[in-house]
C-alpha cells in the first residue's frame, strides 16, 4: 500500500460521500420499513461478510420483528480492485432456508455478478422469498440483470471506502462512506 497515509487513514479520503449522520438516519428508516415488511414472517437475515457487517449490525438492531441472523462469505474480487468474475463461497449459512423468508444484507451492489450468483444458489434451496438489501447501489457499474430490492443510497461510480467497504482489507472501520483519493488507486 504505497502512497497511503499509515498514521491516519482519513487523510486518504478525497471526500465524504455518505456521512455518519446520513447513515444513521437512513438505516433507522430502512429498519422500520423492513420491520413492517417482514412482520409475522420470521425472516432469516443473511450478512454477506465482511463488507456488510456494520450495515447488518445497525440495520438488524433497528428491526423490531422476530428474525434469525446468519452469515455467508462470498466474493468475486479476491485481492483485486476489480471483480474477477469468478464467484467463490468461502463460508456458507448454518441455517436451512427452505420455506423461509430470506433477506440478504450486502454492503454494495456494483457489477451485480456476486449477488446474481448468490441469488441463484440460494433460490435452489427453495426459500419462501428471497430479497436483497444493499446499503449502496452503483447502477452505472451493473454488468448483469439484477437490482437490489431495498437500497440505502444510490451512488455514482466512485471508489468508496468505509463503513465496511475496503481497499486491500483496510478502511472498513471508517464510520462514514468516503471516496478514496484517485492518485492512490490509479
Amino acid at each position: 500500500m504505497t502512497g497511503f497515509d499509515k498514521d491516519n487513514m482519513n487523510n486518504d479520503i478525497d471526500h465524504v460521500l455518505v456521512s455518519e449522520e446520513q447513515l444513521r438516519e437512513r438505516i433507522a428508516e430502512m429498519g422500520a420499513m423492513l420491520s413492517e415488511e417482514y412482520k409475522d414472517k420470521n425472516p432469516i437475515l443473511v450478512c454477506i461478510l465482511r463488507g456488510a457487517v456494520h450495515f447488518f449490525s445497525d440495520l438488524s438492531r433497528h428491526m423490531t420483528c422476530r428474525a434469525q441472523l446468519d452469515f455467508m462469505s462470498i466474493s468475486s474480487y479476491g485481492d483485486e480492485l476489480k471483480t474477477s468474475g469468478i464467484v467463490r463461497i468461502a463460508k456458507d449459512m448454518d441455517t436451512s432456508i427452505t420455506g423461509r423468508h430470506v433477506l440478504i444484507i450486502e454492503d454494495i451492489m456494483d457489477s451485480g455478478h456476486t449477488l446474481k450468483h448468490l441469488k441463484k444458489v440460494l433460490m435452489a434451496r427453495e426459500p419462501a422469498s428471497l430479497k436483497i438489501c444493499c446499503l449502496l447501489d452503483k447502477p452505472s457499474r451493473r454488468e448483469c440483470d439484477i437490482a437490489p430490492d431495498y437500497t440505502g443510497f444510490v451512488i455514482p461510480n466512485e471508489f468508496v471506502l468505509g463503513y465496511g467497504l475496503d481497499c486491500e482489507n483496510y478502511y472498513r472501520n471508517l464510520p462514514y462512506v468516503g471516496v478514496l483519493k484517485p492518485e492512490l488507486y490509479k
